[in-house]
């Protein structure tokens, strides 16, 4: 297995919380949630490119993660609270 990579990183603490309540939801740690968003991001700006030799390429793509967007899992794409999943952004279509 490559080794990790160690990088320190300051957040803002709203998009500290946003990303730990997002994390909880997926039942994951602050520091997997943060490398799964990264993947999402690189994936989705066709960067990600492909796994390093020897990877475990179920690490690379996770597509049956209840979080992706657009690939709802098994609960139907929902938090424990009920409501939808993802990324916390504002959507366009509340603000109309």
């Amino acid at each position: 297995m490559a080794e990790r990579k160690k990088l320190l990183l300051r957040l803002d603490p709203q998009v500290y919380e946003a990303v730990a309540r997002w994390a909880a939801d997926d039942i994951r740690s602050v520091n997997a949630q943060i490398e799964y968003a990264l993947r999402l991001a690189l994936r989705s700006a066709g960067r990600a490119g492909r796994p390093a030799r020897g990877a475990d390429p179920a690490d690379a793509d996770q597509a049956g993660s209840p979080a992706e967007p657009g690939g709802a899992g098994p609960d139907g794409g929902q938090s424990s609270d009920g409501t939808e999943r993802g990324s916390g952004a504002p959507d366009d279509s509340e603000s109309a």
